[in-house]
């Protein structure tokens, strides 16, 4: 790729993370090679087994501690969190990816659980061929500032509020 950029799929609305996923996809599709990370998530999903069908074209790693919704645990979280920006990093400045997605990178910044400024430093490193994918609910002002595309999912209705769980295969 001559030319990355910097993409923010934010808002409170469905559909970011599977905006990722059909952009990671695409990317594999055309031979670019995709590195996927996710914070605030360990668990399996349709979207991980999708990906990891792909075999080596794209490499899935996730950064949480399989609590963070039903039992959040901050400094477990943040540590967690952490330690996936050090991979993120890695993946991002090592040559070896072409796209890389920091899927909920944007929640687990609004959190606190990166250091002030972290997630933007990262933005900033981003080499220039390489495209850099955030996600999640809460983009900051200077993360938006600093992409080249913005979406902000915005929920106008939902099922979720008529009691209907979430479901396999559609949400996770």
């Amino acid at each position: 790729m001559d030319e990355g950029k910097v993409q923010v799929y934010t808002g409170n609305g469905k559909g970011k993370t599977t905006a990722a996923v059909g952009l990671a996809v695409r990317a594999a599709g055309a031979g670019l090679r995709v590195y996927f990370g996710q914070f605030m998530k360990n668990n399996e999903t349709g979207e991980l087994a999708a990906l990891r069908a792909l075999g080596n074209r794209v490499v899935v790693e996730q950064y949480g501690t399989g609590g963070e919704i039903a039992a959040p645990d901050p400094q477990a979280d943040a540590r967690a969190t952490q330690a996936g920006l050090k991979r993120a990093r890695e993946a991002l400045l090592g040559g070896r990816y072409d796209v890389v997605v920091l899927d909920e990178a944007n929640v687990a910044d609004a959190l606190g659980y990166l250091d002030a400024g972290a997630l933007l430093e990262l933005v900033r490193e981003r080499p220039r061929d390489v495209e850099l994918v955030l996600t999640g609910r809460g983009a900051g002002g200077d993360i938006r500032a600093a992409a080249d595309l913005v979406t902000e999912m915005r929920e106008v209705k939902h099922y979720f509020r008529d009691g209907v769980p979430a479901r396999r295969g559609i949400e996770f």
